[in-house]
């Protein structure tokens, strides 16, 4: 195994969470799949943001508005670079990736009519899969499912087969939250595109791991959120090509989203401001900005190389305890673990290691398909960011014993 360049002792002084304890253990921190720590060098522009230059976008001429306003439309030109994006008002931002799906959801309302039909991957979030049930219902579109096999794995000869003239929309994500895989999206947008159906991808899971070329995945849409890759909660980005974001009416009415007003008539604003209604999250786009500057001044080659180091170790480690099953076994996969010990409830193996320090998340992971899948109520999740040590686990597989030799 070739062993990381990385100095992660260095990165981790970044993180001030990680030197805080947890029931008087120092925290162990391994839910990263549901939300990313935050290093210092975010944290402080978000302070310096409120201490110095705090003022409304777009709309001011005074000093403040205008460096908050430059500051924020730097961000999306940083979000345009990291995903090879074309133009920077393909940018749209939102208040993360539900709030991304939901746009999309709303515009295909004007598009779809009774008999068409959505594909949707068995292994989807909640948030991926209710609003397309609710779109259904709202214009008799026909949702289906591209189904997936013990490993966690989608069945691309299924999907072949259900793609027809009818399907108009693919969604998928490009990384499971539940299990790790990591999808074949080029593929599957190759395919629907080859019958005119557009795709959009939950790029929530895959951005703290994979650098997207959007560019070159020439995907129809692509959502992600800050608070998954060292930003703040509150604030995401939905890319849409400049085609289907000139076709889709605007998610919200209010100001910003304009271009004239009269109790007669509205015209809508240009791309991006047509779908960012209102006051949006200034601070928290200025430091989604820094937050990928952070990421990318360490190298997703480099995170990438080392958290498959960890998911390897980890794997390893917890498949010598006696009766614990690994659910997600696909080839591809990020540094996510969801694993069950037979006759052992997940929530009460993760609320011992709270007690420890160690924090998991258990459950079905907003993904209830998945465990139905499985049959299962759900597992524990340990997720690995570049900031964890093969120290912390340790420290999780030696909780997990402990928790089993009192549950059983």
């Amino acid at each position: 195994m070739i062993q990381t360049v990385l100095d992660i002792q260095a990165i981790r002084k970044d993180f001030p969470i990680l030197n805080r304890k947890v029931n008087g253990k120092p925290l162990v921190y391994l839910d990263n799949a549901a939300t990313s720590q935050t290093p210092q060098q975010v944290i402080d522009v978000i302070v310096d943001y409120y201490s110095n230059y705090n003022a409304n976008i777009h709309r001011g001429v005074h000093t403040l508005s205008q460096q908050a306003t430059d500051a924020y439309e730097q961000a999306r030109i940083k979000i345009q670079k990291h995903f090879n994006i074309a133009k920077p008002y393909e940018v749209i931002f939102t208040s993360g990736t539900t709030h991304g799906i939901n746009l999309v959801a709303n515009g295909f309302s004007s598009i779809l009519k009774k008999g068409d039909e959505i594909l949707v991957s068995a292994m989807e979030h909640h948030s991926n899969i209710v609003p397309w049930q609710m779109l259904c219902e709202r214009t008799g579109a026909i949702l289906k499912v591209i189904p997936m096999n013990q490993d966690g794995e989608l069945v691309m000869e299924e999907y072949s087969q259900l793609l027809s003239s009818k399907t108009k929309l693919v969604f998928c994500n490009h990384v499971s939250n539940a299990l790790g895989t990591i999808n074949p999206i080029k593929k599957i947008i190759e395919k629907a595109h080859g019958l005119g159906a557009a795709v959009l991808v939950d790029g929530a899971q895959a951005s703290p791991h994979i650098k997207a070329d959007l560019q070159e995945l020439d995907v129809d849409f692509y959502t992600v959120s800050a608070h998954k890759m060292c930003g703040p909660t509150g604030v995401g980005m939905l890319y849409g090509k400049e085609e289907w974001l000139k076709k889709l009416p605007p998610y919200q009415g209010g100001g910003e989203m304009i271009a004239e007003v009269t109790f007669e008539k509205t015209t809508y604003a240009d791309l991006p401001h047509k779908f960012e209604a209102g006051t949006p999250n200034i601070c928290g786009g200025i430091a989604f900005g820094a937050a990928l500057d952070y990421m990318n001044l360490i190298g997703f080659d480099a995170i990438s190389q080392y958290e498959n180091e960890l998911l390897e170790y980890a794997t390893e480690q917890l498949l010598t305890i006696d009766g614990l099953k690994i659910y997600g076994t696909a080839a591809k996969k990020t540094s996510v673990i969801s694993f069950n010990i037979e006759g052992i409830h997940p929530y009460d193996i993760g609320s011992i290691l709270d007690k420890l320090g160690v924090a998991v998340r258990t459950g079905h992971h907003c993904a209830q398909p998945i465990m139905d899948f499985f049959k299962i109520p759900g597992t524990v999740r340990a997720s690995f960011s570049f900031y964890n040590t093969k120290e912390e686990i340790d420290v999780l597989v030696s909780g997990v014993k402990r928790a089993k030799a009192m549950l059983e």
